[in-house]
């Protein structure tokens, strides 16, 4: 008999029609030589320092620190006790020959998984069951495809890194500051450096302070033109005067066809910066909300760094943009073109799991049932594969270059050659409802010539302000952390900004 242990009971429950494991137990389920169980998240967790002894018990000071354990040990974390017995009774049942870890795919699920397998003593062979998608077809798939656990020994370990690292640097730093400030504090390893960049850019912006400066705004009719940056007002002026009912002349005129190729799929990250964007969720909500979609197979694993598929998925993703079409026919738009998948495939990004993708179930569900929060991360999801798999949008960068009493002046346009993808977000940011939409006709300049005249201009000069950094939203903030320190390392560098 085989013995699968899943992360929480709502995964369980995905894969027991797939086995045929029928018959409820208490705190499993059993039948067809299958018996699924699950843990509860972590049911078994690191010790505190005060679980250690007496040398780091009791009232803090700084006689007890540094600590670093010589040994790491563990428990049964608090309302656990009942489940874990009945896996670790499981575990060495004699009539259980093989184990497959059915947790989370990634470092945090192998360490959940190992963590009880390792405290409950057993030493039967495990099998590694490693899935994007709850999908029955993706659950019998990768039960034909389980590997050796050994294979996954280096993502346990960097887990397992991880959380010593957040140990190490969590309790040692928050006694330090908490003896030494004489108050409970609490530092952290990604805790710590994002309390400093918030910190940070709330200094910038309290302390800010506003400059004036001037330019001078040539009316050419049907266009305006502004000279550079001045901050001597008297000179501005004196160049207004100047040039107030001369004529003027352009004297060059630069033109640059340019490429917006459409963004890449989402990762968690970029996908909790759209949603904070479009709906004010936290990065915390989006993610729950995700997960839930995840134990509802309406999309695929929620906690990826990827934003590329691998080159099998081609055929998957194809259908994909179809299903979503017929989930969300509102989607529809005007732009004619076949997906292109290709520019979404790079095997060498995608390590544990590919980007975010809807599943073919969204075709066969009542969305209409789900949630507002839900939907609208379903909805998010399935426009970014729209755009992701659309055409560039094409545009043509003009710069005109005004001359008057030999005084430069200057005008930016952009015209649209091709829409593109962005034909698309224009269609779905109308569908949710999103405000920030903008025609990007608005900025086009008139057609002109080189040597075209513009006689008895009128002149005016313009007074501005310098504007203090913006505070942080989550979506900002996000991005922030992504980015953090980046700059210190070479471009060819694996990097990853502050982790979660």
């Amino acid at each position: 008999m085989k013995l699968v242990i899943a992360e929480k009971p709502s995964v369980a429950k995905a894969l027991c029609p797939v086995l045929g494991t029928t018959i409820k137990k208490n705190g499993y389920m059993q039948g067809n030589d299958y018996i699924v169980s699950w843990c509860f998240g972590h049911l078994v967790g690191m010790f505190m320092p005060n679980d250690y002894g007496e040398q780091w018990s009791g009232k803090w000071s700084f006689e007890q620190l540094p600590m670093f354990p010589q040994t790491w040990k563990f428990k049964i974390n608090s309302g656990c006790n009942e489940q874990f017995k009945i896996l670790k009774s499981l575990m060495n049942d004699r009539n259980v020959s093989e184990i497959i870890c059915a947790t989370d795919a990634d470092r945090e699920g192998e360490c959940i998984f190992r963590y009880v397998y390792k405290f409950s003593g057993c030493r039967k062979p495990v099998k590694r069951l490693w899935i994007s998608s709850l999908e029955e077809k993706a659950i019998r798939d990768g039960m034909k495809k389980l590997k050796d656990s050994s294979e996954y020994d280096n993502l346990y370990q960097a887990g397992f890194c991880r959380a010593k690292a957040d140990w190490l640097v969590g309790m040692n730093a928050s006694r330090l500051f908490s003896v030494r400030h004489r108050i409970p504090l609490t530092l952290g390893r990604v805790q710590t450096p994002t309390l400093a960049i918030i910190v940070k850019r709330d200094n910038d912006v309290k302390n800010f302070v506003k400059q004036k400066y001037f330019t001078v705004d040539l009316n050419c009719g049907n266009f305006i033109a502004v000279s550079e940056r001045i901050d001597d007002e008297i000179k501005a002026q004196s160049i207004a005067d100047m040039c107030n009912g001369k004529n003027a002349f352009v004297s060059e005129i630069k033109k640059e066809l340019k490429t917006a190729n459409p963004p890449k799929l989402f990762d968690l990250t970029t996908l909790q910066r759209e949603a904070n964007k479009f709906f004010g969720y936290t990065a915390k909500q989006t993610l729950d909300y995700l997960q839930l979609l995840y134990e509802a197979k309406l999309t695929t694993y929620p906690r990826t760094d990827s934003q590329y598929l691998s080159d099998d998925m081609e055929q998957t993703a194809i259908k994909a943009v179809s299903d979503v079409y017929k989930a969300f026919p509102e989607f529809k738009n005007e732009l004619s073109y076949t997906p292109d998948i290709k520019r979404c495939i790079n095997n060498k990004k995608v390590s544990g799991h590919h980007a975010i993708l809807p599943t073919e179930k969204i075709t066969v569900t009542d969305l209409s049932g789900l949630p507002e929060e839900q939907k609208n991360i379903l909805m998010l999801v399935s426009a970014q594969l729209l755009l992701a798999t659309s055409i560039p949008h094409k545009y043509e960068n003009i710069k005109v270059t005004v001359n008057c009493e030999n005084i430069l002046f200057s005008a930016n346009g952009k015209t649209v050659r091709e829409y593109g993808w962005k034909l698309i977000e224009e269609r779905i940011k109308s569908v949710l409802k999103n405000k920030d939409n903008i025609d990007e006709n608005n900025s086009a300049l008139p057609e002109m010539e080189q040597g075209q005249t513009f006689n008895n201009v009128s002149v005016k000069k313009s007074e501005h302000f310098t504007a203090p950094p913006k505070t942080y939203t989550e979506d900002t903030l996000l991005s922030a952390m992504e980015h953090a320190g980046l700059e210190n390392y070479d471009e060819n560098s694996e990097k990853k900004g502050l982790g979660t």
